[in-house]
Protein backbone atom coordinates (compact mmCIF):
# COMPACT_ATOMS: atom_id res chain seq x y z
CA UNK A 1 0.00 0.00 0.00
CA UNK A 2 1.02 3.63 -0.54
CA UNK A 3 3.00 5.11 2.39
CA UNK A 4 1.42 8.55 1.91
CA UNK A 5 -1.64 10.08 3.57
CA UNK A 6 -4.71 9.59 1.33
CA UNK A 7 -6.31 12.57 -0.34
CA UNK A 8 -9.89 13.26 0.67
CA UNK A 9 -10.81 13.38 -3.03
CA UNK A 10 -10.36 9.60 -3.31
CA UNK A 11 -12.29 6.91 -1.51
CA UNK A 12 -15.13 4.65 -2.57
CA UNK A 13 -16.25 7.08 -5.29
CA UNK A 14 -12.86 6.86 -6.99
CA UNK A 15 -12.99 3.06 -6.95
CA UNK A 16 -16.52 2.98 -8.33
CA UNK A 17 -15.51 5.39 -11.10
CA UNK A 18 -12.59 3.25 -12.28
CA UNK A 19 -12.56 2.57 -15.99
CA UNK A 20 -11.63 -0.76 -17.55
CA UNK A 21 -7.88 -1.49 -17.51
CA UNK A 22 -7.22 1.38 -15.08
CA UNK A 23 -5.96 1.32 -11.49
CA UNK A 24 -5.87 3.34 -8.28
CA UNK A 25 -3.47 3.49 -5.38
CA UNK A 26 -4.52 2.05 -2.01
CA UNK A 27 -3.50 3.36 1.43
CA UNK A 28 -4.43 2.80 5.05
CA UNK A 29 -7.11 5.13 6.36
CA UNK A 30 -5.93 7.15 9.42
CA UNK A 31 -8.61 5.32 11.42
CA UNK A 32 -7.72 1.85 10.08
CA UNK A 33 -8.45 -0.90 12.61
CA UNK A 34 -10.63 -3.94 13.43
CA UNK A 35 -13.89 -1.89 13.62
CA UNK A 36 -15.99 -4.73 14.99
CA UNK A 37 -19.10 -2.58 14.52
CA UNK A 38 -18.70 -2.84 10.73
CA UNK A 39 -19.82 -6.17 9.26
CA UNK A 40 -20.46 -7.09 5.64
CA UNK A 41 -23.87 -8.57 4.85
CA UNK A 42 -24.50 -10.43 1.61
CA UNK A 43 -28.07 -9.94 0.39
CA UNK A 44 -30.31 -11.51 -2.19
CA UNK A 45 -31.81 -8.92 -4.53
CA UNK A 46 -35.32 -9.62 -3.21
CA UNK A 47 -34.23 -8.62 0.33
CA UNK A 48 -32.39 -5.45 -0.60
CA UNK A 49 -35.44 -3.18 -0.58
CA UNK A 50 -36.56 -4.41 2.87
CA UNK A 51 -33.10 -3.80 4.34
CA UNK A 52 -32.67 -0.36 2.77
CA UNK A 53 -36.08 0.76 4.06
CA UNK A 54 -35.45 -0.76 7.51
CA UNK A 55 -38.23 -3.34 7.31
CA UNK A 56 -36.13 -6.12 8.82
CA UNK A 57 -35.48 -7.08 12.43
CA UNK A 58 -32.87 -9.16 14.23
CA UNK A 59 -34.52 -11.36 16.86
CA UNK A 60 -33.24 -13.68 19.54
CA UNK A 61 -32.18 -13.82 23.18
CA UNK A 62 -28.50 -13.91 24.28
CA UNK A 63 -28.62 -17.72 24.51
CA UNK A 64 -30.11 -18.08 20.99
CA UNK A 65 -28.60 -17.78 17.53
CA UNK A 66 -29.93 -14.56 16.02
CA UNK A 67 -32.32 -14.65 13.09
CA UNK A 68 -33.30 -11.90 10.68
CA UNK A 69 -37.01 -11.46 10.00
CA UNK A 70 -38.85 -9.65 7.24
CA UNK A 71 -42.61 -9.19 7.36
CA UNK A 72 -43.19 -12.72 6.05
CA UNK A 73 -40.00 -14.81 6.30
CA UNK A 74 -37.26 -15.84 8.73
CA UNK A 75 -33.56 -16.18 7.92
CA UNK A 76 -30.68 -17.72 9.81
CA UNK A 77 -27.66 -15.40 10.06
CA UNK A 78 -24.36 -17.19 9.40
CA UNK A 79 -20.79 -15.90 9.31
CA UNK A 80 -18.77 -17.03 6.30
CA UNK A 81 -15.01 -16.55 6.57
CA UNK A 82 -12.77 -15.84 3.59
CA UNK A 83 -9.06 -16.29 2.92
CA UNK A 84 -9.10 -13.49 0.34
CA UNK A 85 -8.40 -9.87 1.21
CA UNK A 86 -11.68 -7.95 1.38
CA UNK A 87 -10.96 -4.24 1.91
CA UNK A 88 -13.58 -1.78 3.15
CA UNK A 89 -13.18 1.69 1.64
CA UNK A 90 -15.38 4.52 2.96
CA UNK A 91 -16.61 7.38 0.80
CA UNK A 92 -14.38 10.45 0.61
CA UNK A 93 -16.69 12.56 2.76
CA UNK A 94 -16.04 10.13 5.63
CA UNK A 95 -12.33 11.05 5.72
CA UNK A 96 -12.03 14.22 7.86
CA UNK A 97 -9.41 16.73 6.66
CA UNK A 98 -7.81 17.11 10.10
CA UNK A 99 -7.54 13.34 10.61
CA UNK A 100 -6.42 12.69 7.03
CA UNK A 101 -3.42 14.98 7.59
CA UNK A 102 -2.82 14.34 11.29
CA UNK A 103 0.64 12.90 10.72
CA UNK A 104 2.73 15.92 9.73
CA UNK A 105 5.81 13.78 8.99
CA UNK A 106 4.00 11.81 6.29
CA UNK A 107 3.74 13.36 2.84
CA UNK A 108 0.31 13.86 1.37
CA UNK A 109 -0.55 12.09 -1.89
CA UNK A 110 -1.03 14.35 -4.91
CA UNK A 111 -3.41 11.88 -6.57
CA UNK A 112 -6.56 9.95 -5.72
CA UNK A 113 -6.03 7.16 -3.21
CA UNK A 114 -8.54 4.58 -1.96
CA UNK A 115 -8.26 4.67 1.84
CA UNK A 116 -8.90 1.29 3.50
CA UNK A 117 -10.54 1.49 6.92
CA UNK A 118 -10.81 -2.24 7.58
CA UNK A 119 -9.87 -5.64 6.18
CA UNK A 120 -12.94 -7.87 6.52
CA UNK A 121 -12.29 -11.49 7.53
CA UNK A 122 -15.63 -12.59 6.06
CA UNK A 123 -19.27 -11.66 5.78
CA UNK A 124 -22.73 -12.56 7.05
CA UNK A 125 -25.08 -14.50 4.80
CA UNK A 126 -28.80 -15.14 5.20
CA UNK A 127 -30.37 -18.57 4.77
CA UNK A 128 -34.16 -18.87 4.75
CA UNK A 129 -35.39 -21.20 7.50
CA UNK A 130 -38.69 -22.31 8.98
CA UNK A 131 -39.90 -20.08 11.84
CA UNK A 132 -39.03 -21.27 15.35
CA UNK A 133 -42.52 -21.56 16.81
CA UNK A 134 -42.23 -24.46 19.28
CA UNK A 135 -41.75 -21.95 22.09
CA UNK A 136 -45.10 -20.32 21.26
CA UNK A 137 -47.17 -23.22 22.57
CA UNK A 138 -45.07 -23.38 25.74
CA UNK A 139 -45.62 -19.68 26.43
CA UNK A 140 -49.36 -19.75 25.81
CA UNK A 141 -49.76 -22.96 27.83
CA UNK A 142 -48.52 -21.18 30.97
CA UNK A 143 -51.93 -19.62 31.57
CA UNK A 144 -54.73 -21.03 29.37
CA UNK A 145 -58.19 -19.48 29.53
CA UNK A 146 -60.52 -21.48 31.78
CA UNK A 147 -64.18 -21.27 32.70
CA UNK A 148 -63.33 -19.65 36.03
CA UNK A 149 -61.84 -16.70 34.07
CA UNK A 150 -65.31 -15.76 32.78
CA UNK A 151 -66.09 -13.24 35.53
CA UNK A 152 -62.78 -11.42 35.02
CA UNK A 153 -63.37 -11.27 31.29
CA UNK A 154 -66.91 -9.97 31.57
CA UNK A 155 -65.60 -7.03 33.59
CA UNK A 156 -62.93 -6.57 30.88
CA UNK A 157 -60.23 -6.99 33.47
CA UNK A 158 -57.32 -9.38 33.47
CA UNK A 159 -54.76 -9.31 36.22
CA UNK A 160 -51.70 -7.96 34.47
CA UNK A 161 -49.44 -9.27 37.21
CA UNK A 162 -50.41 -12.83 36.34
CA UNK A 163 -47.59 -14.96 35.02
CA UNK A 164 -48.04 -16.35 31.54
CA UNK A 165 -50.01 -13.58 29.82
CA UNK A 166 -48.60 -12.23 26.57
CA UNK A 167 -49.64 -9.33 24.38
CA UNK A 168 -48.84 -9.27 20.65
CA UNK A 169 -45.67 -7.21 21.10
CA UNK A 170 -44.50 -9.62 23.85
CA UNK A 171 -44.82 -12.56 21.47
CA UNK A 172 -43.08 -10.68 18.66
CA UNK A 173 -40.13 -10.04 20.98
CA UNK A 174 -40.06 -13.63 22.25
CA UNK A 175 -40.45 -15.53 18.99
CA UNK A 176 -37.88 -16.02 16.25
CA UNK A 177 -40.39 -15.66 13.45
CA UNK A 178 -41.77 -13.03 11.11
CA UNK A 179 -45.06 -11.38 12.02
CA UNK A 180 -46.95 -13.25 9.30
CA UNK A 181 -45.47 -16.57 10.46
CA UNK A 182 -46.36 -15.73 14.05
CA UNK A 183 -49.97 -15.04 13.04
CA UNK A 184 -50.08 -18.41 11.26
CA UNK A 185 -48.65 -20.07 14.36
CA UNK A 186 -51.33 -18.54 16.58
CA UNK A 187 -54.02 -19.68 14.15
CA UNK A 188 -52.62 -23.24 14.08
CA UNK A 189 -52.80 -23.34 17.89
CA UNK A 190 -56.37 -21.94 17.86
CA UNK A 191 -55.21 -19.08 20.07
CA UNK A 192 -57.54 -16.14 20.69
CA UNK A 193 -56.93 -12.56 21.83
CA UNK A 194 -58.77 -11.88 25.10
CA UNK A 195 -58.47 -8.48 26.76
CA UNK A 196 -55.36 -7.70 24.73
CA UNK A 197 -53.62 -11.00 25.63
CA UNK A 198 -53.17 -14.00 23.32
CA UNK A 199 -54.31 -17.20 25.04
CA UNK A 200 -55.12 -20.82 24.44
CA UNK A 201 -58.58 -21.89 25.59
CA UNK A 202 -58.46 -24.85 27.96
CA UNK A 203 -59.65 -28.06 26.28
CA UNK A 204 -62.24 -28.72 28.98
CA UNK A 205 -63.64 -25.21 28.47
CA UNK A 206 -63.88 -25.44 24.69
CA UNK A 207 -65.28 -28.96 25.06
CA UNK A 208 -68.00 -27.74 27.40
CA UNK A 209 -69.05 -25.03 24.92
CA UNK A 210 -69.12 -27.55 22.06
CA UNK A 211 -71.23 -29.89 24.18
CA UNK A 212 -73.73 -27.09 24.90
CA UNK A 213 -73.79 -26.08 21.24
CA UNK A 214 -74.66 -29.65 20.20
CA UNK A 215 -77.24 -29.90 23.00
CA UNK A 216 -78.86 -26.68 21.83
CA UNK A 217 -78.82 -27.86 18.22
CA UNK A 218 -81.12 -30.73 19.27
CA UNK A 219 -83.38 -28.49 21.38
CA UNK A 220 -83.68 -25.83 18.68
CA UNK A 221 -83.61 -28.15 15.68
CA UNK A 222 -80.48 -26.53 14.23
CA UNK A 223 -78.77 -28.11 11.23
CA UNK A 224 -75.07 -28.62 11.98
CA UNK A 225 -74.33 -27.70 8.37
CA UNK A 226 -76.16 -24.36 8.60
CA UNK A 227 -75.74 -22.73 12.01
CA UNK A 228 -76.84 -19.11 12.21
CA UNK A 229 -74.05 -17.27 14.03
CA UNK A 230 -76.19 -14.68 15.81
CA UNK A 231 -78.71 -17.27 17.02
CA UNK A 232 -76.04 -19.67 18.24
CA UNK A 233 -74.09 -16.96 20.06
CA UNK A 234 -77.26 -15.54 21.64
CA UNK A 235 -78.21 -18.96 23.04
CA UNK A 236 -74.69 -19.73 24.30
CA UNK A 237 -74.51 -16.31 25.97
CA UNK A 238 -77.79 -17.14 27.72
CA UNK A 239 -76.09 -20.35 28.93
CA UNK A 240 -73.39 -18.25 30.60
CA UNK A 241 -70.57 -18.30 28.05
CA UNK A 242 -68.89 -15.04 26.92
CA UNK A 243 -69.78 -14.18 23.34
CA UNK A 244 -66.14 -13.96 22.27
CA UNK A 245 -65.34 -17.46 23.57
CA UNK A 246 -68.54 -18.88 22.05
CA UNK A 247 -67.54 -17.37 18.70
CA UNK A 248 -64.06 -18.84 19.14
CA UNK A 249 -65.64 -22.27 19.61
CA UNK A 250 -67.43 -21.86 16.26
CA UNK A 251 -64.15 -20.98 14.54
CA UNK A 252 -62.33 -23.95 16.12
CA UNK A 253 -64.92 -26.57 15.20
CA UNK A 254 -66.62 -24.97 12.20
CA UNK A 255 -66.16 -23.29 8.84
CA UNK A 256 -67.95 -20.13 7.78
CA UNK A 257 -69.97 -20.98 4.66
CA UNK A 258 -72.13 -17.92 3.98
CA UNK A 259 -72.08 -14.19 4.74
CA UNK A 260 -75.04 -13.02 2.67
CA UNK A 261 -77.75 -10.54 3.70
CA UNK A 262 -75.98 -9.55 6.90
CA UNK A 263 -76.02 -13.12 8.24
CA UNK A 264 -73.08 -15.40 9.01
CA UNK A 265 -73.67 -19.13 8.66
CA UNK A 266 -71.36 -21.87 9.93
CA UNK A 267 -71.00 -25.57 9.21
CA UNK A 268 -69.46 -27.79 11.89
CA UNK A 269 -66.39 -29.57 10.54
CA UNK A 270 -66.94 -33.31 10.87
CA UNK A 271 -63.29 -34.23 11.24
CA UNK A 272 -62.50 -31.60 13.88
CA UNK A 273 -65.51 -32.54 15.99
CA UNK A 274 -64.78 -36.26 15.71
CA UNK A 275 -61.09 -35.76 16.56
CA UNK A 276 -62.11 -33.78 19.66
CA UNK A 277 -64.22 -36.67 20.95
CA UNK A 278 -61.53 -39.23 20.06
CA UNK A 279 -59.08 -37.29 22.23
CA UNK A 280 -61.69 -37.22 24.97
CA UNK A 281 -62.16 -40.99 24.86
CA UNK A 282 -58.40 -41.65 24.93
CA UNK A 283 -57.71 -39.20 27.76
CA UNK A 284 -57.10 -42.09 30.16
CA UNK A 285 -54.66 -43.90 27.85
CA UNK A 286 -54.62 -46.74 25.35
CA UNK A 287 -57.66 -48.92 24.60
CA UNK A 288 -58.52 -51.95 22.54
CA UNK A 289 -59.49 -50.62 19.15
CA UNK A 290 -62.96 -52.15 19.10
CA UNK A 291 -63.81 -50.71 22.54
CA UNK A 292 -62.41 -47.35 21.51
CA UNK A 293 -64.43 -47.16 18.28
CA UNK A 294 -67.65 -48.19 20.07
CA UNK A 295 -67.20 -45.47 22.71
CA UNK A 296 -66.09 -42.91 20.14
CA UNK A 297 -69.16 -43.42 17.96
CA UNK A 298 -71.43 -42.98 20.96
CA UNK A 299 -70.03 -39.51 21.64
CA UNK A 300 -70.04 -37.93 18.18
CA UNK A 301 -73.26 -36.27 16.92
CA UNK A 302 -75.68 -38.52 15.05
CA UNK A 303 -75.23 -36.48 11.85
CA UNK A 304 -71.52 -37.26 11.78
CA UNK A 305 -69.65 -40.45 10.91
CA UNK A 306 -66.49 -41.27 12.88
CA UNK A 307 -63.78 -42.88 10.74
CA UNK A 308 -60.44 -44.17 12.02
CA UNK A 309 -58.67 -42.44 9.10
CA UNK A 310 -59.64 -39.11 10.68
CA UNK A 311 -57.10 -39.89 13.41
CA UNK A 312 -53.97 -39.92 11.23
CA UNK A 313 -51.38 -38.03 13.24
CA UNK A 314 -53.51 -38.37 16.40
CA UNK A 315 -53.23 -42.02 17.47
CA UNK A 316 -50.95 -45.01 16.96
CA UNK A 317 -52.17 -48.55 16.49
CA UNK A 318 -50.12 -51.41 17.89
CA UNK A 319 -50.48 -55.18 18.02
CA UNK A 320 -50.44 -56.87 21.43
CA UNK A 321 -50.80 -60.57 20.70
CA UNK A 322 -53.87 -61.03 18.53
CA UNK A 323 -55.42 -57.74 19.66
CA UNK A 324 -55.00 -54.25 18.20
CA UNK A 325 -54.79 -51.34 20.60
CA UNK A 326 -54.78 -47.58 20.03
CA UNK A 327 -53.14 -44.86 22.09
CA UNK A 328 -52.79 -41.10 21.74
CA UNK A 329 -49.71 -39.82 19.91
CA UNK A 330 -50.34 -36.35 18.52
CA UNK A 331 -48.25 -34.75 15.81
CA UNK A 332 -49.02 -31.37 17.41
CA UNK A 333 -46.95 -32.42 20.45
CA UNK A 334 -43.80 -33.00 18.35
CA UNK A 335 -41.04 -30.43 17.72
CA UNK A 336 -41.00 -28.61 14.39
CA UNK A 337 -37.24 -29.05 13.93
CA UNK A 338 -36.80 -32.01 11.50
CA UNK A 339 -33.78 -33.47 13.31
CA UNK A 340 -35.55 -33.44 16.68
CA UNK A 341 -38.79 -34.71 15.11
CA UNK A 342 -37.18 -37.76 13.50
CA UNK A 343 -35.18 -38.48 16.66
CA UNK A 344 -38.40 -38.69 18.71
CA UNK A 345 -40.20 -40.72 16.06
CA UNK A 346 -37.47 -43.36 15.91
CA UNK A 347 -37.33 -43.56 19.70
CA UNK A 348 -41.06 -44.24 19.57
CA UNK A 349 -40.63 -46.89 16.86
CA UNK A 350 -37.33 -48.13 15.39
CA UNK A 351 -39.12 -48.84 12.08
CA UNK A 352 -42.08 -47.08 10.49
CA UNK A 353 -44.30 -48.12 7.61
CA UNK A 354 -44.57 -45.27 5.14
CA UNK A 355 -48.32 -44.85 5.59
CA UNK A 356 -47.91 -44.59 9.41
CA UNK A 357 -44.96 -42.18 9.20
CA UNK A 358 -46.41 -39.73 6.66
CA UNK A 359 -48.97 -38.04 8.98
CA UNK A 360 -46.17 -37.27 11.46
CA UNK A 361 -43.87 -35.51 9.00
CA UNK A 362 -46.09 -33.90 6.34
CA UNK A 363 -46.31 -30.64 8.31
CA UNK A 364 -42.51 -30.22 8.42
CA UNK A 365 -41.37 -27.13 6.54
CA UNK A 366 -37.79 -26.61 5.43
CA UNK A 367 -37.30 -23.99 2.69
CA UNK A 368 -35.67 -25.55 -0.35
CA UNK A 369 -36.17 -29.14 0.85
CA UNK A 370 -39.11 -31.34 -0.11
CA UNK A 371 -40.64 -34.08 2.02
CA UNK A 372 -38.80 -36.64 -0.09
CA UNK A 373 -35.59 -34.73 0.57
CA UNK A 374 -36.21 -34.86 4.33
CA UNK A 375 -36.72 -38.62 4.15
CA UNK A 376 -33.45 -39.03 2.22
CA UNK A 377 -31.60 -36.91 4.78
CA UNK A 378 -32.93 -38.45 7.99
CA UNK A 379 -34.04 -42.02 7.16
CA UNK A 380 -33.08 -45.24 5.50
CA UNK A 381 -35.71 -46.72 3.19
CA UNK A 382 -36.20 -50.44 2.69
CA UNK A 383 -38.67 -51.86 0.17
CA UNK A 384 -38.82 -55.60 -0.43
CA UNK A 385 -40.50 -55.14 -3.81
CA UNK A 386 -41.75 -52.23 -5.96
CA UNK A 387 -45.31 -52.96 -4.82
CA UNK A 388 -44.48 -53.34 -1.12
CA UNK A 389 -45.03 -50.61 1.46
CA UNK A 390 -41.67 -48.88 2.18
CA UNK A 391 -40.26 -49.16 5.70
CA UNK A 392 -38.18 -46.34 7.19
CA UNK A 393 -35.54 -46.50 9.94
CA UNK A 394 -33.09 -43.95 11.38
CA UNK A 395 -30.11 -43.00 9.25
Amino acid sequence: MEPCTPSVSGGAEAVLALQENSSISVAYHPLYGPHDDLILLELDEKLLDDVIHQRVFLRGHPDENAVLCTQSKTYAVKFVGTSNSVLLIPSSNQVPEDEASQDGNQKKCDHDVASVIKSAPGHLELVEIAPKLDKLKLLLSENPYKLEDVSAMEMEEIETEKIGLYRWHDLVNEMQASEEELKSGLKALSAVEIGGYWRLVDESCIGMILKMLLHNSVLNDWMLSALDEDEVLHVLEADGFPRMIAHHCLSVFGDKVDKGEGRSVWRLNERRVCVHYARDVLREGKMRIDNFIDEWKKRVPEEMVANIHMLDGEVLKEKLGVETWVRPFRVSSLPSDPSERFSILFKERPKWDGRDLEPYIRDLSVPGLSLEGLLLKFTRRVQSSPEAEPVFSAR
